[in-house]
């Protein structure tokens, strides 16, 4: 997983690219989320238009990067999420637990 960060209207947009799958890949999206929560950056989006594949452990670790945002006080969306990612999250019941968007724009313009 490769990734790139971007400001849009006070709102840090982490790009997401390639498979999640949890492994190193959790531990270095933990580290980012918990460096932009120390720097007082509580508004983050997702985009996940980018991503191709993601098991369960990537799953695992998208709901603890929101925890890890939410314990801050902040809030984490998804933006460009595939059928196939959303089909994932409607068969482990997680479609409702995450607030997701069609595109990156939408999103930030949700904060």
């Amino acid at each position: 997983m490769k990734y790139k960060i971007k400001e849009q209207k006070n709102v840090s947009v982490i790009n997401l690219e390639g498979n999640i799958m949890g492994g190193p890949d959790a531990l270095l999206l933990n580290e980012l989320l918990h460096g932009l929560v120390k720097e007082g950056k509580k508004k983050i989006v997702l985009d996940m238009s980018a991503v191709k594949l993601m098991n369960s452990s990537g799953l695992g670790m998208l709901i603890a990067a929101l925890t890890t945002v939410r314990h801050a006080s902040g809030n984490l969306k998804l933006a460009g999420v595939s059928k196939k990612i959303e089909n994932l999250f409607i068969i482990t019941k997680l479609i409702n637990v995450f607030e997701q968007y069609k595109t990156v724009k939408q999103a930030v313009d949700s904060y």
